[in-house]
């Protein structure tokens, strides 16, 4: 029996309150909303074998969708490679979910890690590969009035396969993070009719007074036709604002002219109904555009609704010490990004990880920035290539694929399938303004192919096609990671004049606190002994090397990091989330100098807390949205 490696046991205060019968009771998909929605999430049976098949008997509870290397999991055991995880969740349908009239039922896995099998009352109805993509099965064939009986079972290869897992190692310490496995988001049953909205795409137009829509449809096998036309409603509360009429498939473009657009300071969201036959469901979006150009003396900046806009950010590794992937409910997500608004920060790089989709709508309903990464895979990294960037400069083609461990064809193959599903995923969030495909060579292949493949899936934000170093020369951003050396604007070069310089992770300054934090050790790029020192440092930082180099032409931070993660305890926030490490006072007020400093928009000028907006922060999430 394999059990997680020795970190101390610390749960945060939403871990400590957890219902194990009702975990994560919220809808999980608010960028699509029906009122069909029965939760699967709590007590299951679970077992983990050395063969794959089916179980005698169960090893026991585990609650879902906390993996089983989790404390909230109640199960605490690594899965190993070669392993199998097997659950089991006996259930009765509710009546309101009946099929009926030609209606299907759907069972969706928010997110399972890695490989996985279904069966519903001994009935294969599914197989899914990836651990980070949400997906959806029709069990209306084999679902049946009374019990029923549903088998999950999951292998997991972790860093010993091709795929892409992001942070996870089993072997963790350091930047490495405890690997996880199974079901890690959100399982539930959802009716649909025979003819349904599949997805909704929303696309802001660059001119800010229009919007696109487009309404994808899907249908049962033995429907029979095409799709009926799809009504598009836009609504500013109670007030409608547009109807349009569009076939599935063809983008109606809605005019809106006047629109109140959509900031971190003033983060409004419309309201979007769609009727697809006997099917609605609700949507929303924010009037808001992205993209490079110069400001007034030339400089590229980073832009928002045509304007240059100086993005404070701060890295965000999306670990919880009790749920590990899973954030232990629904309020440790806003938590999260209140905090990093509190502190002036206007924006979170979600690093090497894909949220739930709750996630993502409490950045659009709260007003915070999103960069984007993928998730990277590949063999084993070799450091030459990964860490010696970090001391002198290096830079390889990365279609060296032995250099960048990314020999393995199937590998690559599947990162650029699980590329394209992130941003199908995610086209339509307000908040997201830049995808970042690679991170330090971490995986890293073919930066400009996958560049041109994002700007042709997503025209729509900027690209930082290789974080950090091993610079391809494509993408928008001229993207730096500064630990160990003063930073100093680069030189431009004649191919690259056009891209904004951006400092994606620097600091990792550390302050290990006793009693909120999991690990005996400390990892950060500088230690300090106290809140005072640490702030001073901090303070010190921005104010000899970035503040300056906003005249020159800096266009966004990204601090390393939001909140400490095992042996990192280079974060704002302790682990567990109880403490503010850095005094706030002082990190507000560098936030304020950062935006004041840099080139801005009139109009978002105005601090946080004075902006006028129906949706601050502190106000409650509007119900359509499934809040």
């Amino acid at each position: 029996m394999s059990r997680t490696r020795a970190l101390g046991r610390l749960l945060t205060p939403w871990g400590e309150a957890l219902d194990p019968d009702n975990p994560l009771p919220e809808y999980p998909r608010p960028q699509l909303v029906r009122d069909s929605f029965h939760s699967l999430n709590g007590r299951w049976g679970y077992a983990i074998t050395a063969t794959e098949g089916v179980p005698s008997r169960l090893d026991g509870e585990i609650i879902v969708p906390f993996s089983p290397e989790s404390a909230l999991s109640g199960v605490e055991r690594q899965l190993q490679p070669g392993q199998w995880l097997h659950y089991r969740r006996d259930f009765e349908l509710p009546d309101e979910l009946g099929p009926h009239g030609g209606a299907r039922l759907l069972l969706h896995f928010g997110a399972v890690d890695q490989d996985c099998t279904v069966w519903l009352n001994g009935i294969e109805v599914g197989t899914h590969s990836g651990g980070y993509l949400p997906f959806q099965l029709d069990v209306t064939d084999v679902v049946r009035p009374g019990p029923n009986v549903l088998r999950v079972r999951v292998s997991d290869p972790s860093d010993t396969g091709a795929f892409s897992r992001g942070k996870q190692k089993l072997r963790r310490g350091g930047i490495w993070y405890t690997a996880q496995s199974g079901i890690w988001q959100t399982v539930w049953l959802e009716l649909v009719p025979a003819v349904a909205v599949a997805a909704v795409e929303i696309l802001p137009l660059p001119s800010l007074d229009a919007v696109e829509i487009t309404v994808r449809a899907m249908m049962a096998p033995d429907a029979a036709g095409s799709p009926p036309a799809a009504f598009i409603t836009v609504r500013d509360g109670d007030a409608i604002l547009a109807i349009a009429r569009t076939a599935p498939g063809t983008p109606a473009r809605i005019e809106l002219a006047g629109a109140r657009l959509w900031s971190p300071e003033d983060p409004f969201l419309y309201d979007v109904e769609v009727i697809l036959g006997s099917d609605t469901v609700l949507s929303y979006f924010g009037m808001r555009s992205f993209g490079v150009g110069p400001d007034a003396s030339g400089q590229p900046r980073l832009l928002l609704n045509g304007q240059p806009y100086f993005q404070a950010g701060l890295l965000d590794q999306g670990y919880w010490p009790d749920g590990l992937y899973t954030p232990p409910d629904d309020a440790a997500m806003v938590h999260d990004i209140r905090t990093a608004k509190r502190l002036g920060f206007t924006m979170l790089r979600k690093h090497i990880k894909i949220e739930p989709l709750r996630w993502y709508y409490h950045c659009d309903r709260l007003g915070m920035l999103v960069w984007q990464d993928m998730v990277n895979g590949g063999g084993r990294y070799k450091p030459w290539v990964i860490t010696a960037p970090v001391l002198t400069p290096l830079r390889l083609r990365d279609n060296r694929y032995a250099a960048f461990a990314r020999t393995d064809a199937p590998g690559r193959a599947h990162w650029r399938e699980e590329m394209r599903g992130t941003v199908e995923l995610l086209r339509s969030v307000t908040s997201i303004a830049v995808w970042v495909p690679f991170n330090e060579g971490w995986g890293q292949f073919d930066a400009l192919a996958a560049a041109a493949e994002l700007r042709a899936l997503d025209p729509s934000r900027s690209i930082d096609h290789a974080s950090g170093w091993h610079d391809q020369g494509g993408g928008d951003l001229t993207s730096l990671h500064v630990y160990f050396r003063r930073f100093r604007m680069p030189r431009r070069q004649p191919e690259t004049a056009a891209r904004a310089v951006v400092v994606s992770e620097y600091g990792g300054y550390s302050q290990r606190l006793p009693g909120h934090s999991a690990s005996a050790r400390e990892f950060g790029y500088k230690r300090f002994r106290d809140a005072a020192a640490l702030t001073a440092a901090f303070v010190r930082l921005h104010e000899r090397e970035l503040i300056p180099a906003l005249e020159e032409g800096l266009a966004a931070t990204v601090y390393t990091q939001l909140s400490d993660v095992e042996d990192e305890t280079n974060g704002v926030l302790s682990y567990d989330r109880r403490v503010v490490k850095l005094d706030e006072a002082a990190v507000q007020a560098v936030n304020a100098r950062l935006r004041l400093a840099a080139p801005q928009a009139g109009t978002v000028l105005a601090s946080v807390a004075g902006a006028p907006s129906s949706q601050r922060e502190d106000a409650p999430p509007a119900s359509p949205h499934g809040g």
